[in-house]
């Protein structure tokens, strides 16, 4: 929001060191020449540090509340509440909007980046393997987070979504059309991207691995020099971040949305009794969030926001995903969800999904799982405008830790809960009976069969009658 309001002007703010408050003596001005001097720090990653975020030197230093940054946070999450305040009926139809328009912007994007000088250098370096580096643990675990972070893998919405689908919904297509619509989408960003770094590439004389950037460095300080360089730089920045804008309102309240599906479901009768209304309960839910995002923008909050979005991206998720493929799979049984699907659609998985299931999809998360731990390094924020690699001190570390513990610590503490209550005279007893499914059958495929047999029998009975 803020780079989307700050692309309103006649020459963006981040494409000139000249009489800006936020730059320094290092400060490097690309328009002026192709070779960035020694030392130098380009003016985008001085307008991205010391105007929009205004980093303070390290965690222990949070500063003062960056009032802007809060006001658009305040406003992101009004926009959740209003596309959610109506329940899966208005968050449907703003659907509509937040995942079509992208691909319009995309396409445009594509289409001009594809036309920039340098454009092919980025795009070889895109497409063309570097097969020693599959040899690296480090590349797969960073695959399946993609994976998991862009399909929505473990966060629950793909769970919270598909519960609203009517009973007989034909949800083997839609989970291969989905996977493909990813894939397709994945590529066409990533050529926008490396198309677009390409050009950067050229323009400062050098190769795209120098320019290439993780995180937020990308979209906020290598993507802002390129599109400085177009024509029309002005429409192409109110393009790039309105597109932003969607994706992420779109991803957000998925989130939220998995949320408020769960504590309806758990907690109806209180939710009716205390709340009353669905609107009064994502409220709450909004506002409970906004209160914890709020230390992400105060001055210091940039190393707040990378010390959670290091433990919790990937280390949770491979490790709630593999421990639902193993109450799903193995102990409420691949048997009876295959027969669940068959109620559903007509037809049994097949023999491949079955195999997935119940040996590949454990082995390879569990797998991938271990190697992010074998892997695992502290995290280190590069400073770049202060020239500095940010070492976090021994407590954030812990901190960051007790961020992955809240969702790894609630798995084996249930599974204690559930042995300590679970009937038997001894743990053995306890343990074995906590491991099988109180689902005998499932409700709604019962009701489904029930309703089938239901009409067999009427159309018998007017058969005979006839």
């Amino acid at each position: 929001m803020y780079y989307l309001v700050s692309s309103f002007s006649n020459e963006l703010p981040w494409s000139s060191c000249q009489n800006n408050t936020w730059s320094t003596d290092r400060c490097w001005d690309y328009s002026e020449g192709k070779t960035p001097p020694n030392n130098s720090v380009p003016s985008t990653q001085e307008f991205f540090d010391r105007n929009v975020l205004q980093v303070t030197t390290g965690i222990e230093d949070m500063g003062s509340m960056r009032w802007d940054l809060f006001g658009y946070l305040c406003l992101a999450w009004i926009l959740v509440y209003f596309c959610l305040w109506k329940g899966i009926k208005s968050s449907g139809k703003v659907v509509y909007v937040t995942a079509t328009v992208p691909y319009l912007l995309i396409g445009a994007f594509l289409w001009r980046a594809l036309s920039l000088e340098g454009s092919e250098m980025g795009l070889k370096f895109f497409f063309q393997p570097k097969w020693e580096q599959l040899l690296e643990a480090k590349v797969w675990v960073n695959a399946a987070a993609q994976n998991f972070n862009s399909i929505g893998i473990a966060f629950g919405s793909l769970i919270a979504f598909a519960s609203y689908n009517p009973f007989n919904n034909g949800l083997i297509r839609d989970t291969i059309l989905i996977s493909l619509v990813d894939a397709v989408t994945c590529i066409l960003a990533g050529m926008c991207v490396f198309a677009t770094l390409g050009n950067l590439a050229y323009e400062q004389g050098t190769t795209v691995e120098e320019v290439v950037s993780n995180g937020p460095g990308l979209v906020f300080v290598a993507y802002p020099q390129a599109l400085a360089k177009m024509p029309g730089s002005t429409v192409w920045a109110i393009i790039f971040f309105g597109m932003l804008l969607c994706l992420g309102i779109d991803s957000q309240f998925a989130t939220v949305e998995v949320i408020v599906t769960s504590l309806k479901d758990g907690y109806h009768h209180l939710i009716e009794r205390y709340l009353k209304r669905h609107e009064v309960l994502v409220l709450l839910i909004c506002f409970v969030s906004f209160i914890f995002g709020i230390p992400n923008v105060m001055e210091g909050g940039f190393y707040y926001f990378t010390l959670i979005d290091y433990y919790t991206a990937a280390i949770s998720l491979m490790y709630i995903a593999f421990f639902e493929v193993i109450a799903i799979v193995w102990i409420y049984g691949a048997d009876r969800l295959a027969r669940n699907v068959r109620d559903m659609t007509g037809s049994l998985p097949n023999v491949y999904i079955r195999v997935c299931w119940l040996v590949m999809a454990p082995c390879l998360i569990m797998a991938i799982w271990i190697f992010s731990m074998i892997d695992y390094t502290e995290p280190v924020y590069n400073n770049v405008s202060d020239g500095i690699n940010y070492h976090y001190p021994r407590w954030a570390i812990l901190l960051g830790w007790f961020f992955a513990s809240l969702s790894l610590g609630v798995i084996p503490g249930f599974a204690i809960f559930e042995i300590i209550k679970a009937p038997g005279d001894t743990w053995v007893e306890k343990i074995r009976s906590s491991f099988k499914s109180r689902i005998d059958n499932c409700p709604c495929c019962q009701k489904s069969l029930d309703e089938k047999h239901e009409a067999h029998r009427l159309t018998d009975t007017v058969s005979t009658i006839v």
